[in-house]
């Protein structure tokens, strides 16, 4: 038996694998398998929870963190981070007892993630800086077509301001973007409308999960590129700026520093917890090699 819980961050769901000594195959079909929500657990994606010294891809973080967030898309494929998923990754280890109030670390592909559990139990990430790569983009949905900020989180993002989320269509489909050669590898695509100073509500497509109720590093973008469409620049200004970020899953806040440094604060819960059968783990596997 495989133990697992489920957890989500503003509606942006997860299984939650405990792995400490990274004992488990984790393929992209089982991966894909536990999110499927008819016939698996169902979530946008697994959060396979290892110690960085266990992990190759961690290894060279063991001495800053000590687990490792080992991330994948609800399609199976891997992702360099996952900002609401950081956040449940945090609550799980406190809720587990490895951690507790106050400041950690977590690895991740993206980098150290450096998070703080408050009494309340909200959790603040530090997100690191977000890189704006030059050239021009568009996103295009049906028969309209929208300029979009070109944010890297750790992860690639294409920031479009509209007139009505209803434009975004379903998003069950990856939005068209242009060119190709700023997304070699596909990207995800918010959808921004304005509600007042400093507030914002979006829609997302996050590559390889199709529309999610939430995404963390989609909220830090929004808010990169909502402030330098307003002429807030924290490296302009000498001032921080927050915006209020608000999803379908709930409100995210997120403050950019002077300096670049973004750090974005909401809850995590945690639902369920059980175990996974050991013969359904190995059918998924027959029956994709």
């Amino acid at each position: 038996m495989t133990t697992f819980l489920k957890g989500h961050g503003t509606q942006n769901d997860f299984v939650i694998i405990p792995d400490p000594e990274n004992g488990i195959e984790l393929s992209a079909a089982a991966v894909a398998a536990l999110c499927d929500r008819r016939a698996g657990i169902g979530a946008d994606g697994v959060l396979h929870v290892v110690r960085s010294a266990a992990h190759p891809e961690a290894r060279d973080m063991a001495a800053e963190a000590e687990w490792f967030m080992d991330y994948r898309n609800g399609d199976g494929s891997i992702a360099e981070m996952c900002g609401n998923g950081v956040r449940v990754f945090a609550h799980y280890l406190q809720r587990a007892g490895h951690v507790g109030e106050g400041d950690i670390a977590v690895a991740t592909r993206g980098g150290v993630k450096r998070v703080h559990i408050d009494k309340e139990g909200l959790i603040t990430v530090g997100m690191g800086k977000a890189a704006l790569p030059a050239g021009d983009v568009t996103v295009s949905v049906g028969d309209r077509t929208w300029p979009a900020t070109n944010v890297n989180m750790g992860n690639p993002h294409a920031v479009a301001f509209v007139d009505d989320l209803a434009h975004a269509g379903t998003l069950h489909a990856p939005p068209a973007f242009a060119p190709d050669s700023a997304y070699p590898h596909g990207v995800n695509v918010e959808f921004v409308v304005d509600r007042g100073p400093r507030h914002v509500a979006m829609r997302v497509h996050e590559r390889g999960s199709g529309e999610t109720r939430s995404c963390g590093t989609g909220a830090c973008a929004v808010a990169v590129a909502a402030a330098r469409r307003d002429g807030l620049d924290p490296d302009l200004t000498g001032s921080p700026v927050t915006y209020e970020i608000d999803l379908p899953g709930g409100r995210l806040t997120i403050t950019e520093r002077p300096g670049g440094e973004i750090e974005m604060t909401g809850p995590a819960e945690i639902v369920a917890e059980g175990v996974i059968d050991a013969d359904w783990f190995a059918e998924i596997e027959t029956v994709n090699t």
